[in-house]
């Protein structure tokens, strides 16, 4: 649901974001689940920035 909704909202303003996205929920993970989280995201992140610069 968080992807299409997100995903809706770029379409409806006309712009293209980078999006990375992480499994939910996020908000009772502990610091080194958030941690892992960062790490598995950053090549991706990384990506992103490098593509867009």
């Amino acid at each position: 649901m968080f992807v299409e909704a997100s995903e809706a909202q770029a379409q409806s303003l006309g712009f293209e974001p980078g999006v990375v996205y992480v499994p939910h929920p996020i908000q009772d993970r502990t610091d080194d689940e958030m941690r892992a989280l960062a790490d598995q995201a950053f090549d991706q992140v990384l990506a992103l920035i490098e593509r867009r610069g």
